[in-house]
């Protein structure tokens, strides 16, 4: 989607400037890939409208391959919200019947899906229209037959789930056919209906997911891998903007295990990304490079001058 950024604590009611910019959940994680040193490509649909082809050219110059996006007929989907760090952040959408929603199993490409090492998808895309959910279904169905590795962020949005008991009837299912599942807290207790982050890790893991991160905000993440559990402290910053957060965890965390890391290393790597991002705000802007993320560890905090 296109994204309308109001002014830094500016409430949206009031609000009367905004920065333009991009946002989705798949695209920002490839773009953190991208800048972490892995090659991602991200396959969707925008509209053939400046917004949408502005998207392909971010996309793009961030080295994401996006030789199998469709540019559609119809309209890029907007969304438009403001920037709080410690409060409530409002937001809007406009994006029913927009491009994306119009993705279906044709547009799937499956030589180019099956040649990758991890299919990543969320619970967004299936939410968007009937089609979304099959080339969803369909796509996470390709890849694994292949071997290939699935890993699934339910990005559980109320308001395009409105209906909790349909959302788990559809992504349960895409949960348990996956290698590896990223989720946040709430979201966790919510689709396996346990009381605790601890409590849906091992929920998830018992259902056949081999890796398990819940991702805990300014507490952290907990992870599951082969029965043995994990928890890694969060990076203590003062918040710009959380929005993005759960994505530069996501990115932070696969390219850490496509580089081997074991899972305390890809969930430090994950809550270092997040808490380097949220001090940006914005969507992707926030999304760190590698550079940053070495010299964060080393704790070099000298102004670069």
């Amino acid at each position: 989607m296109a994204l309308f950024r109001a002014d830094p604590a500016e409430p949206l009611r009031t609000a009367r400037r905004f920065s333009r910019s991009m946002a989705g959940a798949e695209s920002n994680l490839a773009i953190g890939l991208c800048r972490l040193g892995c090659p991602a490509g991200w396959f969707g649909r925008v509209g053939d409208d400046p917004l949408g082809l502005g998207i392909l050219d971010t996309l793009r110059g961030e080295g994401v391959d996006v030789s199998r996006a469709v540019v559609d007929d119809g309209f890029t989907g907007v969304l438009v919200r403001d920037v709080h760090g410690e409060r409530r952040i409002d937001v809007v959408y406009a994006r029913q019947g927009s491009a994306a929603s119009r993705l279906s199993v044709s547009d799937l490409d499956q030589d180019y899906l099956t040649s990758a090492r991890v299919l990543h998808v969320t619970g967004i895309t299936p939410a968007l229209s009937p089609s979304a959910r099959e080339a969803t279904a369909e796509a996470v169905r390709l890849a694994a037959e292949a071997g290939v590795t699935v890993c699934i962020d339910p990005n559980l949005r109320r308001r395009l789930w409105p209906d909790m008991a349909r959302a788990r009837r559809t992504l349960l299912p895409l949960l348990e056919r996956a290698q590896i599942v990223l989720v946040g807290h709430a979201e966790a207790t919510a689709l396996t209906g346990e009381e605790t982050a601890d409590a849906a890790a091992r929920w998830l893991a018992d259902h056949g997911v081999a890796m398990v991160a819940v991702k805990l905000g300014a507490g952290g993440a907990l992870g599951l891998h082969d029965g043995r559990g994990y928890h890694g402290p969060a990076l203590p910053v003062h918040p710009v903007d959380p929005i993005g957060a759960g994505d530069a965890f996501d990115a932070a965390f696969l390219a850490a295990w496509l580089r081997g890391a074991d899972l305390a290393g890809c969930i430090d790597d994950g809550n270092l990304a997040a808490g380097l991002s949220i001090q940006v705000s914005g969507d992707i802007e926030g999304l760190p490079y590698r550079r940053e993320m070495d010299e964060r560890r080393a704790n070099n905090l000298e102004t670069n001058r």
